[in-house]
């Protein structure tokens, strides 16, 4: 396999590894108390990791075309079922690395805690980054930033003193423009014959 430019790579690397020792410098030095927060990195890393498996590998487009179409998926010769163990899996390690995270920021496990709007806003930032309810669409560096809008918001109306119900319906009302904003452009899409 020939590279096709590889002093783009090259910059491309060198501009990534300069923008990670400089974040890692600010954050060490800064006035944050404890350096580079652990959760930071995990989540930087199951960036990189989810996303060169979804864009990358036979699995990731066996994972898309099974969201798309599970009998489609089937007759193409997927092992659907296979497909969604694995699937599963790998939301129930997230989901366990982030409830550690939680626990270790809270300093308590508690069974009640994480109730209120944890699911909502979970599902809030999968459609804001554009990820199908209807499945066999969507990336993870779009439902990350989907993530970052929804935390900006709570911790933006949170910080201003809001009460908690106008954080809950600014929250919801966000999630129902985004699902109907989805559900138009699905519609839109089959009209389309895409």
């Amino acid at each position: 396999m020939t590279i096709r430019n590889p002093w783009l790579i090259a910059a491309k690397l060198i501009g990534v590894a300069v923008a990670a020792f400089g974040a890692v410098a600010i954050c060490n030095h800064a006035k944050i108390p404890h350096g580079l927060p652990l959760a930071g990195v995990l989540v930087v890393f199951f960036l990189v990791v989810l996303t060169y498996l979804a864009r990358r590998t036979t699995f990731g487009r066996h994972v898309y075309a099974v969201g798309g179409s599970a009998e489609a998926a089937r007759r193409a010769g997927i092992s659907v079922p296979r497909i969604r163990i694995l699937v599963f899996m790998i939301s129930s390690a997230t989901a366990a690395v982030g409830g550690i995270i939680l626990a270790a920021n809270v300093n308590s496990v508690d069974l009640n805690f994480g109730g209120g709007t944890l699911l909502l806003n979970s599902i809030a930032a999968a459609v804001i980054g554009g990820v199908s309810l209807f499945g066999g669409r969507g990336e993870v560096r779009a439902a990350f930033l989907g993530a970052l809008v929804i935390a900006t918001v709570s911790n933006g109306l949170n910080t201003a003193g809001y009460a908690t119900g106008v954080i809950y319906m600014g929250t919801a009302a966000i999630l129902l423009f985004a699902v109907t904003l989805n559900t138009i452009a699905r519609r839109l899409q089959v009209r389309s014959g895409r």
